[in-house]
């Protein structure tokens, strides 16, 4: 079982799209039962909540359901529990990096690296912006996502 976590700031908009999104792909690839997906946060304040209903109606129309998911916080554990923990962008991936303990077994990873289309490396957040910031940062995160599929793969064998 390979097992991958997507990080973002709130835990509302990117990582759990991420989530869906890569849960989908799997299951599209007949992976669903080999990989753990999960999305946390490097910040609680958030913790319990649904993510953003721009998110939850965005991916509603790509056929993606995360209004289930529920908002947390990267904990100790995860740097055991996952092999890849993937940031959505450079704050967050600063902040994973003063987390880790220095025996972490996770691999820590820009999440845009894996895109295959694009040379950007940030997920932008679209908290504070309009509907149309979370339809971009779907485009971008299905682009990594094949990405991401390929890794995973390589990990399993």
């Amino acid at each position: 079982m390979v097992n991958v976590l997507f990080v973002c700031m709130g835990n509302i908009c990117r990582s759990p799209t991420a989530q869906g999104v890569f849960e989908k792909v799997l299951a599209e690839h007949s992976l669903a039962d080999k990989v753990q997906v999960d999305s946390a946060g490097t910040y609680g304040y958030h913790a319990g909540e649904n993510p953003d209903k721009r998110a939850i109606d965005a991916a509603a129309n790509r056929g993606i359901d995360i209004s289930k998911q529920r908002a947390r916080a990267v904990n100790q554990s995860d740097f055991d529990k996952f092999d890849l923990i993937l940031a959505m962008d450079l704050s967050n991936m600063d902040a994973l990096k003063e987390m880790a303990p220095a025996d972490s077994k996770a691999k820590l990873k820009m999440f845009m690296d894996y895109a295959q289309s694009s040379n950007v490396r940030e997920v932008p957040d679209p908290y504070f912006g309009g509907t149309q910031g979370f339809e971009v940062v779907l485009d971008m995160i299905q682009d990594a996502s094949m990405g991401v599929l390929q890794e995973v793969r390589k990990i399993s064998k």
